[in-house]
């Protein structure tokens, strides 16, 4: 935790950019949380006033940050006075604002780096209530949507060769030859006893034709499944502990 934290005090001047990479100004300060002595927020000037930038979720690109939320949340962010310590009011606004989730305590007091944020260790003297407070870390896990990929429905032709069976009828030619009797006699003799003549029949036969015609067949579309899993975090935690020195009651 503590190389994470360090790298980002570094990101002071640097270029901050939104969720889609549209540039929201320059880092000029950073915020500690002066519980856990963790960046927080990001103080930028967008060019319309300064406001602060929850730092949950932010990446380094090269030289420039880019954070989990877009150009319009950010700039309709309530604004703050540049090196002013936040009220726990205020940064329970800009959480709720941000969409971000804390551990569900009221959340502490946040600072700029160079306003003293960090934890420091004190002596307490024991003239004012005769009491010292114990402080301890606590997590703080929220959720930030990502992009993870993307579907897309593309439609195209494949050409393919379809065989299929069909019957054709054609015609041919039969000779019948029938003997001459006494029930055929009369055509038999029917005409001249001798001459020259002609017959034709058509013979005919089935060609195949081929036609196409587009038929529709089913619809597809794209749609989105919610799926909810339980993931666990682990994270290290400090926590004050009190012993009792001196002469006291075993």
């Amino acid at each position: 935790m503590a190389s994470v934290d360090e790298t980002m005090l570094q990101w002071k001047g640097h270029q901050i950019v939104d969720s889609s990479g549209d540039a929201l100004g320059t880092i000029d300060d950073i915020y500690l949380d002066q519980g856990t002595d963790n960046p927080d927020w990001a103080l930028v000037d967008t060019g319309g006033g300064s406001t602060l930038v929850p730092l949950v979720g932010a990446v380094a690109k090269g030289d420039r940050i880019q954070v989990q939320f877009e150009t319009a949340k950010v700039k309709g962010a309530p604004g703050v006075l540049a090196d002013q310590e936040l009220s726990q009011q205020e940064e329970r606004e800009l959480y709720e604002y941000y969409g971000v989730a804390h551990s569900g305590a009221e959340p502490d007091t946040a600072a700029p780096e160079d306003a003293g944020g960090a934890v420091s260790s004190s002596t307490t003297s024991l003239t004012s209530d005769n009491a010292m407070t114990r402080s301890e870390e606590e997590l703080r896990v929220g959720t930030v949507k990502r992009e993870t990929g993307r579907a897309r429905l593309r439609k195209y032709i494949t050409t393919e060769q379809v065989q299929t069976t069909v019957p054709v009828q054609r015609e041919e030619v039969r000779i019948e030859r029938e003997a001459i009797t006494e029930a055929n006699m009369g055509d038999a003799m029917d005409g001249p006893a001798l001459s020259e003549e002609e017959h034709e029949i058509v013979l005919e036969s089935e060609e195949i034709v081929v036609d196409k015609q587009v038929v529709p067949k089913e619809r597809i579309r794209l749609d989105k499944d919610v799926i909810t899993e339980q993931r666990q975090v682990t994270d290290e935690v400090r926590k004050e502990q009190i012993e009792i020195e001196g002469d006291t009651p075993s």
